[in-house]
Order: structure tokens, then sequence, then C-alpha cells
């Protein structure tokens, strides 16, 4: 009955002082624990997190103040209960908490759910294990085989520039640009991204989902499109999926 006891007290005391470390503000210290040694690990807690968080999301940290990005991190260590005790899963984790937990702040820029996501996009696929399939040939015919799109290539529409966001350049209040992009990574294990349009990204939708060849996706996309002259389109998509290709957002081809 005593080793129950203590057991429950020591269950106790770890929850109480995890709950302190979380927010030292709102919970109490455990009694026997003296505050120095509380203050190295509230510390120690504390930049762990927020160092991964800049490394993250250098940009977004860079065009806030200091102390409304500190008060950010602090409110997301308080609010969020992290579902992956990973540290790779914290950017994941604090974008989930910035989408949706935390309360509307007038400091916030609007762009900023937008921005935080596609700087996960660049960390996601940085330290993504997914492979990409070695039996493909290279580009050989690409109107008449079929391509395959490299599964590290994603592919969005955000209402803001989010790739121009820096230090320098920051979208006004209600300055709505639509901006289509696919952010991928090279077999060099490069992080890049190109901008492009709706139609190229439909384009990409039409040989994903109907894995068909070059020229049959091209002249799908003419008909729904209703372009004057098919022809001319089968040329240019030749060209923009030869572009997707060099850039391994196409990582190679199946014979049809």
């Amino acid at each position: 009955m005593a080793n129950h006891k203590q057991h429950h007290n020591f269950h106790e005391t770890q929850l109480q002082f995890a709950a302190h470390i979380r927010h030292p503000q709102q919970n109490p210290a455990p009694a026997d624990i003296e505050d120095r040694r509380l203050a190295i690990y509230r510390n120690l807690f504390y930049n762990n997190i927020e160092s991964f968080l800049a490394s993250g999301f250098p940009v977004l940290k860079s065009i806030i103040e200091e102390a409304h990005w500190h008060s950010m991190v602090r409110d997301f260590i308080h609010r969020h209960q992290s579902h992956s005790p990973l540290f790779l899963k914290i950017s994941e984790e604090f974008l989930s908490y910035l989408q949706t937990e935390r309360t509307a702040d007038a400091r916030d820029p609007e762009f900023m759910l937008e921005l935080a996501h596609y700087e996960w996009v660049e960390l996601a696929l940085d330290i993504s294990t997914i492979d990409i399939p070695n039996n493909l040939q290279p580009q050989v015919n690409m109107l008449d085989d079929i391509p395959q799109l490299s599964p590290t290539a994603w592919r969005f529409t955000y209402q803001y520039p989010v790739h121009r966001i820096g230090p320098q350049y920051q979208p006004a209040a209600g300055q709505i640009e639509p901006t289509s992009l696919i952010v991928y990574r090279t077999q060099a294990l490069q992080i890049g991204f190109m901008e492009t349009n709706p139609i190229t990204l439909r384009l990409l939708d039409i040989i994903e989902s109907q894995q068909c060849s070059g020229r049959q996706a091209i002249v799908k996309l003419a008909e729904e499109i209703n372009h004057p002259e098919p022809d001319s389109l089968v040329e240019f998509g030749a060209e923009i999926i030869s572009q997707l290709y060099n850039k391994d957002i196409i990582s190679g081809f199946r014979p049809n």
C-alpha cells in the first residue's frame, strides 16, 4: 500500500513538474524542487523549442517583432498538446497550432498561415523519406510516353506570394495575389520552387490522375479550356513537360 502511494505521489509530482515547465505563470512548481533547478529546466525546455521553431520558420520569425515571436512560442507551448515526441515533428505541430488553436492577434500578418505552411513544406520535403522510383526511363518521347510525377514535388495555390515574402517585402493588408507554386526536392536532395499558373497545375493533375501520355493529357486540357488551337498547345505543353523533367518535378517516364 505504501509503495502504491509513493508511486501515486511521484506521478503527481511529474504531472505538476511538466505543467509548470510548460506554463510557469499559471502552474505552481512542485514544492520539493528548488527554484534554481527549475529555472534551468524551464530555460532549457523553452530554448530548445524556440530554437527549433526559429530554424523551421526563419522567414516568419524575421518579419515579426521579437517580443511577438516569443509570445507566440510561449502560447504554442501552453496551448498545444503535441501528438509526437519527435523534434522533427514540432514544426508540423506548430503549424497545426497556428491553423486551429491560436487566438486572433492583431499583430499577426494576414498572410501568416500561408507563409508558415510554405516554410513547413520546405522542411517536410527536406526531411522526407519518400523514395523516388528507380525503374523509370529518361526523357525519350515525352509526348507519347507516360510522365511520372515525383512524389517529392508538391503543388499549391496560395492567396499570397509566399515565396517572395521576407524582411524586404510583405504584402499590404488586403493585397491578395493568387500564386501557384510547385515546391520540390531534386534527386540531388536540393529544395526548390517553381512559380507557375493554374493551367500547368491542372495539366499535372491530369497526368497524375489519369496516368496518360503527355500528348493525351495536353489534348484533354485543351478540351477543358476550349483552346482554339490544340496543336499549338501540344507544342507548348511539350516544352512545359521538358522543363518539369529537367527540374525533377517529373521523375521520368513509363512506356505507353
